[in-house]
């Protein structure tokens, strides 16, 4: 009998494989499809060639652990025990599913914020967990109002994306005021921000729980080098909490993981010390702006996008039918994957809306959006 019977092959693996199949430009996964910083790769190819490949410790590479200490103070102004405060994790997906598993229980509620990601889900049902999916806006802003009325003695923890996948959204101060009053009046409820688009921020940055003193002591945040640096497939990513959580999160961590790749942590501890993050933003808000001119003669009508490296499209004008056909249709006969929104929301709620990744060279977002302005 299946742990997760209504789970079935991702929307991403689904319209990649279509991708492939079809010759197709692929701009429904995220990830970078240019070189990584030379300066990393120098790092780790000396690295290699050095006696860095056995076991780390379980809960990260020290000098690692330290530098993001050093990071979070730079970016935050947060102080935090790399010791006790911060866990190395195979990727911020790992660390979101080690952190749920860890501090969710049976018979526990979870909030999700739809449209979500696809990973929040699975590890609350494994954890025979109920997931109470609410809606955003359709302006993507949340709902504070019936988040609120959601919040039971049940709810054990909600989960806010910041900056949002997919809609490319930020929280407002007034959206993290409201988060901050909901969670006053209910002390045993547990913050997880996932933040892994943290440093791609474009005319506003977002304002991170490391900031907010009311609620950082009650949340676990989840971030990603793996998105910052332009080096998904090396799976590497952090988690920072309150000790009394992290004791907790570790236990599950050392027997889902025990430790991270030694020579990728090694790499990055080096790196954090010579790279600008502020290039980061520069890079992707170039790419944003870029791949937007570049649809303005299009049918397509572009959302805003504050963060991330996503850009979501109505294609209203284009067709009504579903957003999955309509992806599917934009790679068979027009040599372009995309996301449907649809797929990221419980009840599969159909706005008309696609979502791009602009992660990409200026060459191929050029020649899919020719490709785009002929739908």
């Amino acid at each position: 009998m299946s742990k997760l019977p209504d789970v079935k092959t991702s929307i991403f693996s689904i319209m990649s494989k279509m991708a492939a199949e079809y010759q197709a430009i692929n701009l429904s996964q995220g990830f970078p499809n240019f070189p990584v910083d030379e300066k990393l790769t120098t790092i780790m190819a000396r690295l290699s060639r050095e006696n860095v490949h056995q076991y780390t410790p379980m809960a990260g590479y020290p000098l690692l652990l330290h530098q993001i200490s050093k990071l979070v103070e730079r970016s935050y102004d947060r102080i935090l025990n790399p010791e006790t405060e911060i866990l190395v994790t195979a990727g911020a997906t790992q660390g979101i599913f080690t952190t749920i598993m860890a501090l969710v229980n049976s018979g526990d509620e979870v909030i999700i914020l739809d449209p979500s990601y696809d990973c929040y889900e699975a590890p609350v049902l494994l954890s025979q967990a109920t997931p109470v999916r609410i809606p955003l806006h359709d302006d993507y802003s949340p709902n504070w109002e019936r988040i609120a009325t959601a919040c039971t003695s049940k709810i054990r923890m909600i989960i806010i994306t910041n900056p949002h996948n997919p809609t490319g959204k930020i929280l407002s101060n007034k959206d993290i005021e409201s988060l901050e009053t909901i969670l006053e009046k209910h002390p045993n409820i547990i913050l997880l921000s996932d933040e892994v688009y943290e440093y791609i921020t474009f005319e506003d940055k977002h304002i991170s729980a490391h900031t907010r003193k009311k609620i950082r002591n009650r949340c676990v945040m989840i971030s990603s080098f793996g998105k910052s640096f332009h080096i998904t497939g090396w799976k590497i990513g952090y988690v920072v909490a309150p000790e009394a959580l992290m004791i907790e999160i570790k236990k599950v961590h050392q027997f889902l993981v025990f430790s991270v790749n030694s020579l990728s942590q090694m790499a990055i501890s080096e790196y954090i010390d010579i790279v600008d993050l502020s290039e980061i933003k520069k890079r992707y808000q170039a790419k944003r702006d870029y791949f937007k001119e570049l649809l303005i003669s299009s049918r397509f009508d572009l959302l805003s996008c504050e963060g991330t490296y996503f850009q979501v499209a109505s294609y209203a004008k284009i067709s009504q039918e579903n957003d999955v056909d309509f992806c599917k249709r934009l790679i068979t006969e027009f040599g372009v994957a995309a996301i449907p929104i649809s797929t990221f929301y419980a009840d599969g709620s159909d706005l008309k809306l696609i979502r791009f990744c602009f992660a990409k060279d200026n060459n191929t977002l050029k020649e899919a959006a020719l490709r785009l302005c002929k739908v």
